[in-house]
């Protein structure tokens, strides 16, 4: 029997999961969560064998959460559900140790069959998310420019991210414009959706 622990914040989804995969003979869900800062407990205390993540999970993110459950559970293997196929979030997803990758709008079939390949020790990715990867390459930018532009999201000033990440404006401004034209952005904000749609933030 298949041990399942899901993590999906939005209530109607995560019950249609849990719905479908009780239809299983061979699957049990024995967890589910809407946050992703408490999945590592409820893995290491029901000891799941696949942990089914949401990529955008409040709290922890889903490949955040990954690297936690690769470093502190690593017998669970971890298959990122997502309805965004951003290229990035493979590549992202790939360092984080994920065994499978499976957008949301893949037929409902898909998802048990990528739960039993994952079971049985192979890594399912969408072949079009692969493609789209390859096509879109790993972020241009160093840590430290995804850290600032990532602040900068969420419209705070250069002088508040320089406090958040003790830099000085300058370095900030700096970092800024470096990442605007690795990206190709007109702006930050240009930028920011750029990024954002890569998957590398």
């Amino acid at each position: 029997m298949i041990r399942v622990l899901i993590a999906e914040d939005m209530h109607m989804i995560r019950g249609a999961l849990v719905a479908l995969l009780s239809h299983e003979d061979d699957m049990t869900v024995v967890a589910e969560l809407d946050r992703g800062d408490r999945v590592l407990d409820e893995i290491l205390r029901t000891r799941p064998d696949i942990a089914l993540l949401d990529i955008d999970l409040p709290g922890l993110d889903g490949l955040a959460v990954a690297e936690l459950v690769h470093a502190r559970a690593p017998l669970c293997r971890v298959l990122i559900l997502t309805g965004l196929s951003r290229p990035g979030y493979l590549l992202r997803a790939l360092r984080a140790h994920v065994r499978g990758f499976v957008v949301k709008d893949a037929p409902a079939s898909t998802l048990a069959a990528s739960i039993r390949r994952v079971a049985a020790g192979e890594r399912v990715i969408d072949a079009e998310l692969i493609a789209a990867a390859l096509e879109t390459g790993p972020s241009p930018l160093t840590a430290r420019e995804t850290d600032v532009i990532r602040s900068a999201e969420t419209g705070i000033s250069t002088e508040q991210i320089a406090a958040a990440l003790f830099l000085s404006p300058a370095t900030v401004r700096n970092y800024l414009s470096n990442a605007i034209t690795k990206i190709g952005g007109r702006n930050r904000i240009d930028a920011i959706r750029i990024a954002r749609d890569a998957g590398w933030l």
